[in-house]
């Protein structure tokens, strides 16, 4: 059987359709509140009409005393009957009276209970305000913090505290893995190099090598350099994300990716590839890592060249993002395959290559682009990859700047750049 609720059940489906499904939990708290209060006002109008609809019914419908009186009190009852009449009117005219001065107090109390519900949502809904902001500042570099929210033991409460459980089971995780990539990439680079001694030993000894075995040796060496290279980058990937910057410094970020470009010449040369005229803003100046900022660099030069076409090109633009801007920007353009834009975004994750060219060929480790962004990250920076209409590959990198004339005139003697 459907129950029909009538006029009230409306009102609040109303009250839920404006108030409750969109704005902030303040608002709908305060428009639940109008509502109930309205619903309620609404109610005790309703029964005062009712009870003084039914007085003044009373007071109409009055015995007049029968018709066996005397003619002698027929101007009595006249007079009682005009007296009743004028009560009758006076209860009318009141009872209208009280029903319009209640409405108008109803209106009153309902624009008043609108602040009121807005003032008492915001008190009951401040601490959740305090634990969303403090929730905000917290990141992977900052677990160590907690809500700590006080006051008594109720809900919200029950709720902070839950939350600082999980931060704590969130920092012990990170914690433990960042150990762990770090401690296996020092203590795995050990073998590896007991292994390199023994190839070198197994070359040198007397006498003719077979050609079968300097080819294994040869091969053994290329997948051992492999996975040193491939531990190197977990260990700056973990110090990346653990925020060791024990280097920090002023950069000429133009400078870093010409040494990144011209370190590789001979791979461009080997590859037939031709450097395009190259955009160097000498004001792009940097504040951070020496050794992750050169990584930076390196990697995305390293990623234009490893995934290029034979005969293809590359780009390298360092630029300010306007003269008073606060940030500077790293492009480098590379021509090659055609890209899915929609899986391009994947490549700043480790171990992720699209296309058959960036796959199985034994060039890199797949962690290139994902230290870039790391590294990019920590640096308060940001890394944009967008897949070129013609084939290749667009990397933005975009850091905060800084002025770099205070240490203009003193170059850094391993790489040249002004510190």
């Amino acid at each position: 059987m459907r129950m029909k609720w009538g006029p009230p059940r409306r009102l609040a489906g109303l009250a839920v359709r404006l108030g409750l499904r969109r704005g902030t939990a303040r608002t709908r708290f305060t428009a639940l509140y109008v509502t109930l209060f309205l619903l309620s006002g609404t109610a005790l109008l309703a029964i005062a009409a009712v009870v003084a609809s039914g007085g003044s019914r009373s007071s109409q419908t009055a015995p007049d005393g029968g018709t066996d009186q005397p003619a002698t009190a027929a101007q009595a009852q006249g007079r009682i009957d005009e007296l009743e009449q004028q009560l009758a009117q006076a209860h009318d005219t009141q009872s209208r009276q009280i029903l319009i001065g209640s409405a108008i107090a109803l209106g009153v109390m309902a624009v008043i209970s609108v602040g009121l519900g807005w003032f008492v949502a915001g008190r009951v809904l401040r601490p959740l305000r305090v634990m969303t902001a403090a929730t905000r500042r917290i990141t992977a570099d900052s677990l160590h913090e907690r809500l700590a929210i006080g006051g008594p033991g109720d809900e919200v409460k029950d709720l902070a505290d839950t939350i600082d459980d999980l931060l704590g089971r969130l920092e012990g995780s990170f914690d433990a893995q960042r150990l762990f990539v770090a401690n296996a990439s020092h203590e795995l680079r050990t073998p590896l190099t007991t292994m390199r001694a023994s190839l070198d030993v197994a070359l040198a000894k007397p006498g003719p090598v077979p050609e079968t075995t300097a080819t294994l040796a040869a091969r053994m060496r290329a997948e051992l350099d492999q996975v040193d290279r491939l531990l190197e980058s977990f260990l700056v990937l973990a110090r990346t994300q653990h925020g060791e910057f024990t280097d920090s410094a002023r950069h000429a970020l133009g400078q870093l990716a010409l040494t990144a470009l011209t370190g590789r010449a001979k791979d461009i040369t080997a590859k037939g590839l031709t450097v395009r005229e190259n955009r160097i803003d000498d004001s792009a100046w940097v504040w951070g890592s020496q050794t992750l900022l050169r990584r930076v660099a390196d990697n995305v030069v390293d990623n234009a060249i490893a995934h290029n076409d034979p005969g293809g090109w590359i780009s390298v633009a360092v630029r300010a993002e306007g003269d008073d801007a606060g940030a500077v920007s790293l492009v480098v353009e590379s021509s090659g395959p055609v890209l899915d834009q929609r899986r391009v975004a994947d490549l700043a994750q480790p171990f992720r290559r699209l296309g058959a060219d960036r796959t199985g060929t034994g060039q890199g480790s797949g962690l290139g682009l994902s230290i870039v962004a790391a590294i990019t990250q920590a640096h308060h920076g940001t890394l944009d990859l967008r897949a070129r209409p013609d084939g290749g590959l667009r990397v933005t990198i975009t850091l905060p700047r800084t002025d770099g004339r205070a240490t203009a005139e003193t170059p850094d003697t391993e790489t040249g750049v002004a510190r």
